[in-house]
């Protein structure tokens, strides 16, 4: 229920932009579709991304042998079917027939497991005819959702560039600077509208928004506190369910008792109704979970398990924690600050400081990367530098206990949960953010610009 009523907020919050604009021009092949992001990836290939990298760009890029759709729900991709046996160690996929990669080489079971077996080296991976079988060491229900992470696109190596199956094509890449790609004329799934993208990564909000004022760009990122001031001006703006964790991640374990208790007396001190709806302009959720109610429906089974009356007794021998945070967003350092403000009151002193090194706690922002929780809760782990949960079984009893020993561990305090938003410049249709942000890049299309 909880999906549909975040699917039924975004198909209301998008018909300028989609249903509309299809209304008056029926959509088209032709254009330069030109995107600004703020993440700079420094190699394009997909075997080097972290889990929670890559969403927007690579997958048009590099495909993988399942996707998520706008709904949430794991569909094939490069794979037609999969089946895993009773133990959920041994998976096999079985490959979709004609797709060739980039340089027009066929897309084979070698070449499959081959990408596999570079981007995930624990595991065991072998080939069966036109299908890929995978072995893992211990139970890993959560594989076919795994091989939808952007980190796990199919990638073939041709002489010094690394190609891909989808629906657009490398044609320049200065790494950090630029990336140009050109529309895949064979793509197996019908080719994008888009004659061509161009991406300039390393873009803070602010730059964006300027390019996209001065009609330099198409699309680009927005911060979340922005959105609501921009859709109220006239921009079309869609957004994501709140797919990002902004969260306090502690650089070590505690040392001791009295250490983990100033921890949780900081979560239960800190005001986080006020970080949403006044810093963050009531954009996204206050969070005390690491995964958002929308993806598991017990977020109010959590609450705050510290007093603060007593915490504060204990706090003064705390010494000064240092909170470092990531100056290029403008609400980081107000968050920082706010925290700074009510651990005061509880007796805790925090120092925030911008990109601080060797700090004690770090403002984080991580995207959950997936809308399948217990695929995101292991993404938010490894992010966080804490030991990557094992599951059993998809049960919301077992997702229930590995959060709460995630949250126990005392490195992690959950913030707030905030939606990922896109604002567009005139012209730009068919755009579709899924549950946990991204975009159907092949279907967007420019239509006249008014």
């Amino acid at each position: 229920m909880r999906r549909i009523a975040w699917l039924l907020l975004a198909i209301s919050s998008v018909p300028a932009l989609a249903v509309a604009g299809a209304a008056k021009v029926r959509p088209h092949y032709r254009g330069t579709l030109r995107i600004m992001a703020r993440e700079a990836p420094v190699s394009l290939d997909p075997a080097r991304l972290s889990a929670s990298q890559g969403a927007r760009i690579f997958p048009v890029i590099f495909e993988g042998l399942t996707r998520f759709d706008t709904h949430g729900r794991l569909q094939p991709q490069l794979a037609t079917r999969w089946q895993g046996d009773s133990s959920d160690q041994r998976w096999q996929f079985w490959l979709r027939p004609g797709v060739k990669f980039h340089d027009g080489t066929a897309l084979t079971a070698e070449a499959t497991a081959a990408s596999l077996r570079v981007a995930n080296p624990a595991w065991t991976v072998s080939v069966d005819g036109d299908s890929v079988v995978i072995e893992t060491a211990a139970r890993d229900v959560d594989l076919p959702a795994e091989l939808a992470l952007p980190r796990n696109g199919i990638a073939h190596h041709a002489g010094n560039k690394v190609v891909g199956t989808g629906p657009f094509i490398v044609s320049d890449w200065q790494p950090g600077k630029s990336l140009a790609l050109v529309a895949n004329e064979d793509y197996w799934g019908g080719r994008p509208f888009a004659d061509s993208l161009v991406v300039a990564p390393g873009q803070n909000w602010r730059q964006q928004m300027v390019a996209l004022e001065l009609g330099k760009a198409d699309v680009v990122e927005v911060a979340p506190e922005q959105a609501r001031r921009l859709s109220a001006a006239g921009r079309a703006i869609v957004e994501s369910a709140p797919d990002e964790l902004v969260a306090l991640v502690f650089t070590r374990a505690a040392q001791s008792v009295d250490e983990t208790r100033v921890r949780q007396a900081l979560s239960a001190a800190i005001d986080r109704a006020s970080i949403v709806n006044v810093l963050l302009q009531g954009q996204g959720e206050s969070a005390e979970t690491i995964l958002p109610n929308w993806m598991t429906g017990y977020a109010m089974l959590f609450g705050q398990t510290a007093e603060k009356a007593e915490s504060a007794v204990s706090a003064g021998s705390a010494g000064t924690m240092t909170l470092s945070y990531d100056a290029g967003d403008p609400a980081n350092q107000l968050i920082a600050e706010r925290v700074a403000l009510n651990a005061r009151d509880a007796g805790i002193r925090v120092q925030p400081a911008a990109s601080a090194a060797n700090a004690d706690v770090v403002l984080a922002r991580i995207a959950l990367a997936s809308p399948q929780p217990q695929l995101a809760a292991q993404v938010v782990a490894g992010a966080a530098g804490l030991p990557i949960p094992q599951f059993q079984g998809t049960s919301p009893e077992e997702l229930y206990g590995r959060e709460k020993e995630m949250l126990q561990s005392g490195r992690i305090i959950p913030l707030a949960h905030v939606p990922e938003a896109t604002a567009m410049g005139p012209g730009v249709n068919g755009w579709r953010s899924g549950l946990s942000g991204g975009s159907q890049l092949a279907d967007v299309w420019l239509g006249s610009t008014p």
